[in-house]
């Protein structure tokens, strides 16, 4: 029977005193700044440095989520880790756009790591902002549980039917408005000047083709932050653990770059994943809605989640390398990204004329 429109309201509970939010934005501040501080000397990532510092940042959700499991239990700890996987997946999306704007503006190897911290910097600016809306939202009613997801079964349909047409994916610099905004108001340098973004030139002050790379960068995070919000309310209604999970996520995607920049490619299921996984959340969330309305709806356990997600991942990587290996002279179309030009390579105002391609799947 349903029950009354007044009791619709979702109550939503965290596990996060203020103490437990300081500690964890001040360990979060420490260590975006030394990344910068580390990344201050520009110079190319060695494999070696990648894979410790991924490692290193593997380390740190996994210690996170034991001190959950002993402090609140296996429930919250498991939502914690399914909310981490997802976002973790979704984040290796970001990767591919990454690549090829890195590849577009022509950014030199011993720059790169530099924009994708910019980028890191802005997502998760712009989750903080998607998470409070989202828990504004829930907080105001059940609906938004249908809303986040029939916005994630949308996506999902568009991302399958992408991959499964094998569409290339394409991004066209220049016809980014706010890249065409930027050069209309100032000049932009016709070559890199360091990790500087502005620099003085003939009497005033100019942009670096880094800044446009930059802006380029946290333009796509707004994209990137519209699905992979919900996905994770999907998961678990905490605000601190989609927060917390899409902070640990984001925080290692520079390293994780660097690791998986040549294995990417081969990842051609991929996509074909992703559409399952956010399909599936958005079909959990819409179950979600409906139990609150008709108690009995079934819903899905977070448990059973997890292994749903870890399973089509498992499965898509390894029909991935199955296929590298029976086709390796054959890359996936708009997988391969053209590897980044030298400094000494540069054409004039780079922005302008390159045409990468890039990831059409996301809304």
């Amino acid at each position: 029977m349903p029950v009354e429109a007044s009791s619709l309201a979702a109550d939503l509970t965290t596990i996060a005193s203020p103490g437990l939010w300081a500690i964890t934005v001040a360990v979060l501040l420490f260590l975006l700044v030394l990344d910068f501080v580390l990344t201050r000397h520009p110079h190319k990532v060695r494999m070696r440095e990648a894979v410790g510092w991924s490692a290193f940042y593997l380390m740190l959700p996994l210690v996170f989520g034991v001190y959950l499991w002993g402090v609140h239990g296996s429930t919250v700890s498991v939502e914690f880790f399914t909310g981490y996987v997802v976002e973790k997946s979704l984040s290796v999306d970001n990767l591919f756009v990454f690549m090829l704007l890195l590849a577009a503006f022509a950014v030199p190897p011993a720059l790169a790591q530099r924009v994708l911290l910019y980028g890191i910097v802005g997502a998760l600016a712009l989750r903080a902002v998607f998470i409070a809306l989202g828990a504004a939202a829930l907080k105001s009613g059940t609906w938004a549980f249908l809303l986040f997801g029939a916005v994630l079964i949308v996506t999902a349909v568009k991302v399958f039917r992408d991959a499964m047409a094998g569409h290339e994916q394409q991004m066209d610099i220049s016809s980014m408005r706010v890249v065409r905004l930027i050069r209309r108001f100032m000049p932009v340098t016709d070559d890199y000047r360091g990790s500087r973004l502005v620099v003085r030139e003939g009497g005033r002050r100019a942009l670096t083709p880094l800044a446009l790379a930059v802006v380029a960068v946290f333009a796509t995070d707004i994209v990137f932050a519209v699905d992979s919000v919900p996905a994770v309310y999907g998961v678990t209604e905490d605000p601190f653990l989609v927060f917390a999970t899409n902070a640990f996520a984001l925080l290692g995607l520079r390293a994780l770059y660097f690791v998986l920049q040549d294995a990417l490619a081969k990842l051609r299921h991929l996509n074909h994943g992703l559409s399952v996984i956010l399909a599936f959340i958005g079909v959990k969330l819409v179950l979600h809605w409906a139990h609150g309305i008709w108690t009995w709806v079934p819903e899905i356990p977070t448990p059973a989640s997890l292994a749903v997600i870890v399973g089509v991942l498992t499965t898509v990587t390894l029909t991935s390398l199955l296929a590298a290996r029976r086709a390796p002279a054959t890359p996936p179309s708009g997988t391969a990204a053209p590897a980044p030009a030298r400094p000494t390579e540069l054409r004039p105002e780079p922005p302008r004329t390159a045409r990468p391609t890039s990831p059409e799947h996301r809304p």
